[in-house]
């Protein structure tokens, strides 16, 4: 078996895969640390990143209508003989068969990282680079605490800026469930106290913890309890603010997985209790979550879930506008599902 335990990822990454090992699948629900983690090792394994005979990128949906584009790109030399990067971006349909096939090939001095989603353990992608010793399987799940603790104190770290234990405290529970948005974050953060020395409290307080986190609580409780047209006033709000619908939408995805957690964890216990052992949750929030957390079942927060990525993907692939008609998009479909549940 060569799946990576989640907590084993990141030092992998830092040191670097073996590179007799050629094919790296890179899937999970969290589509920033997905797209991060497979730009590392795409970029890693090649002289140089800018050059297009170095680092091939192909979408999966191109391999899925020819199974042996995959082998032929493998099997392509370089032309001064250096090594080759080909990333597979994601795509909607099946292209296991193309994967399948060049892991039967004799790759060399190619390094091919497969992109993908959120794919189930019975997904034929994930079962089949789990499986072969010519594979990694690199799992992405939303940051939990203290993920987030090290990824601002690393981040941080490079700009040469330390952060005060409360500021971090309060800077992570602002953060959301996508790695590309909480750094886009600190990245904020850190020019905000370049020069400074160390972060503190009142500049995570000014930068970060400002009118937008209240907006986005109010926002993402809304859908969730299903009162729709709460959801498009406060949509307008959230916009007018000039807020990333990608931090919104990342925020909003690791809100389904805890209330999903929540339900699993503990199905025979109510609401209330459940509420109780969440953690960092404003005490203003607690009725609203209780509420949540009596009406969503854990197959309708699945089907919350997969809404979120599939709109998390495409405001990565749109401009501005479209990225926010997208977000609201998935939020409204899921106030929709919350208003029909009370109703039932």
């Amino acid at each position: 078996m060569t799946a990576v335990k989640a907590h084993e990822a990141d030092a992998l990454i830092r040191r670097g895969p073996d590179p007799r090992i050629p094919v790296i699948l890179v899937y999970g629900p969290d589509t920033g640390l997905v797209v991060e983690r497979a730009k590392r090792l795409a970029e890693s394994f090649v002289t140089d990143p800018n050059d297009p005979f170095a680092l091939v990128k192909i979408d999966g949906d191109a391999l899925a209508g020819d199974p042996g584009r995959l082998v032929d790109e493998a099997g392509t030399v370089g032309l001064f003989g250096d090594k080759r990067t080909i990333w597979v971006r994601p795509g909607g349909r099946n292209y296991a068969p193309a994967v399948e096939a060049v892991l039967k090939a004799e790759v060399a001095d190619t390094r091919i990282v497969v992109e993908a989603g959120d794919l189930a353990k019975s997904a034929p992608l994930r079962t089949l680079c789990e499986r072969s010793p010519r594979a990694l399987a690199i799992p992405c799940y939303p940051d939990d605490e203290r993920a987030l603790a090290e990824l601002i104190d690393r981040t941080l770290q490079e700009r040469g800026l330390r952060i005060a234990r409360e500021a971090r405290e309060v800077l992570a529970q602002s953060l959301g469930g996508d790695r590309r948005a909480s750094l886009a974050e600190i990245e904020k953060l850190a020019l905000y106290a370049a020069g400074q020395g160390s972060v503190e409290l009142d500049d995570v307080e000014a930068v970060v913890s400002d009118v937008g986190a209240s907006v986005l609580n109010t926002l993402i409780d809304a859908a969730f309890v299903g009162r729709t047209g709460e959801v498009e006033r406060e949509y307008r709000r959230f916009r007018h603010e000039g807020l990333d619908p990608s931090m919104m939408l990342g925020s909003a995805l690791r809100h389904a997985l805890a209330l999903l957690a929540s339900r699993l964890d503990g199905p025979d216990k109510s609401p209330s209790l459940l509420v109780a052992s969440w953690r960092g949750l404003h005490f203003k929030r607690k009725a609203a979550v209780e509420t949540q957390l009596g009406r969503w079942s854990p197959a309708a927060l699945r089907q919350a879930v997969q809404i979120l990525q599939e709109a998390v993907l495409a405001c990565r692939r749109a401009d501005a506008d479209l990225a926010h008609a997208h977000a609201s998009a998935a939020l409204l479909r899921i106030a929709t599902e919350a208003a029909r549940r009370r109703a039932g």
